[in-house]
């Protein structure tokens, strides 16, 4: 990744770091963010958690509509030993999972 850009994806990650409210990031990930980039990236967080969950790739596939090569990719960050999907999974079951609201 060019230096600038991973600069800035440290300095993204900072700053959401410091954010304690979840409308304030939604809203700021709708405004940076393109319509597709916001499908893209919810699918793939549904896509984790249905991994996570036990559900079958097949299954997940069929609900979603991917491809078993991308489910298949989230099931391996997954398996990793110091998964940062599995990490923030973690982080929010432990914040009590709260049922997402749609933006008001």
């Amino acid at each position: 990744m060019e230096e600038r850009i991973s600069r800035a994806m440290v300095e993204l990650s900072q700053a959401l770091a410091q954010t304690e409210d979840a409308r304030e990031i939604h809203d700021f990930l709708l405004s940076i963010l393109t319509p597709s980039e916001v499908v893209e990236v919810g699918s793939r967080w549904a896509l984790v958690r249905l991994i996570d969950e036990g559900k079958s790739q097949r299954n997940i596939s069929k609900d979603l509509g991917l491809s078993l090569c991308k489910i298949t990719r989230g099931s391996k960050e997954l398996k990793k030993p110091h998964s940062s999907f599995k990490t923030m999974i973690k982080r929010y079951l432990s914040a009590g999972a709260p049922e997402p609201t749609e933006p008001s």
